[in-house]
């Protein structure tokens, strides 16, 4: 990354903190642009993490699009569920088309101390939805927990525990943590703390279509199945897709120049087009 960069975001008093970029061959630049603490939540760009999770156990052939959520949590579902749950699957998690009329756990914004129960799943399950699921966009942090209950009934592995091996064995993260329910389950959709060079390793995974050196994380079929369907990584245009969180977060790859890029920061409203 180049000083004008830097140069500019100053000019313009934006409080971003750190900016990563790096190419598809493993080279990676972070620059510091307003001093803070070095590990930061991503807030909403830890779906991406989420869908990689979900792309593991396609692999493994334990899970599918069109897998239905109330198969997979049995055990959980109430008496009385609203029946459409039964027509949820996984891919409308994915695509935040389950169904909700508004949005759900976003304990980034709200007081969860707050809430009526300590069982997420439960409050959950317990919504009566508003749409048939599959065709209605809810954009709502309760699709991605539920990926994440979803994810340790398939594997019995709960969610950071799946990915702690990999992001930090493997593709050498330096720190990550992830905030919980009160019932010891990773929130899916926030809450995860990494630095920005670390976060940008996600970009370069995507682009060498599912490998990171020499080990093969996800499937080139599932990074495929991600980009197609739009599972978090929208197309910004020219090649870029991106995905960003509240306050200022984003990781963004392009797949015909092999470059990513990442910033953490705290300046809502800023464009990712400044980074371009």
């Amino acid at each position: 990354m180049n000083t004008t960069l830097k140069e500019k975001l100053l000019e313009k008093n934006l409080n971003v903190y750190f900016v990563a970029t790096a190419d598809k061959n493993y080279n990676i630049h972070k620059e510091t642009i307003v001093p803070a603490n070095p590990c930061c939540n991503c807030y909403s760009v830890a779906k991406a993490f989420t869908v990689t999770a979900v792309g593991i156990l396609f692999d493994r052939g334990l899970i599918t699009g069109d897998s239905l959520l109330t198969d997979i949590l049995s055990k959980y579902i109430p008496n009385d569920i609203d029946p459409l749950w039964y027509k949820v699957t996984i891919h409308d998690l994915l695509t935040h088309k389950v169904g909700f009329g508004c949005g759900m756990l976003d304990i980034d914004v709200e007081d969860a101390s707050k809430y009526p129960s300590i069982d997420y799943l439960k409050l959950v399950l317990n919504t009566k939805l508003t749409y048939t699921p599959g065709t209605k966009y809810q954009y709502t942090d309760a699709a991605y927990y539920l990926l994440s209950r979803v994810i340790y009934e398939v594997s019995k592995t709960e969610l950071s525990d799946l990915l702690r091996p990999i992001l930090m064995e493997i593709m050498k993260f330096k720190e990550f943590a992830w905030s919980t329910c009160p019932k010891g389950f990773s929130m899916g959709a926030t809450g995860l703390y990494i630095r920005t060079e670390d976060m940008v390793k996600l970009g370069i995974l995507y682009l060498n279509n599912g490998m990171w050196k020499e080990t093969r994380i996800i499937s080139k079929e599932w990074v495929d199945i991600v980009l197609s369907n739009g599972y978090e990584f929208s197309s910004l245009g020219d090649g870029w897709y991106g995905k960003g969180g509240m306050r200022g977060q984003m990781l963004m790859f392009n797949i015909n120049t092999g470059k990513a890029i990442a910033y953490h920061s705290f300046e809502d409203g800023i464009s990712y087009k400044l980074f371009l």
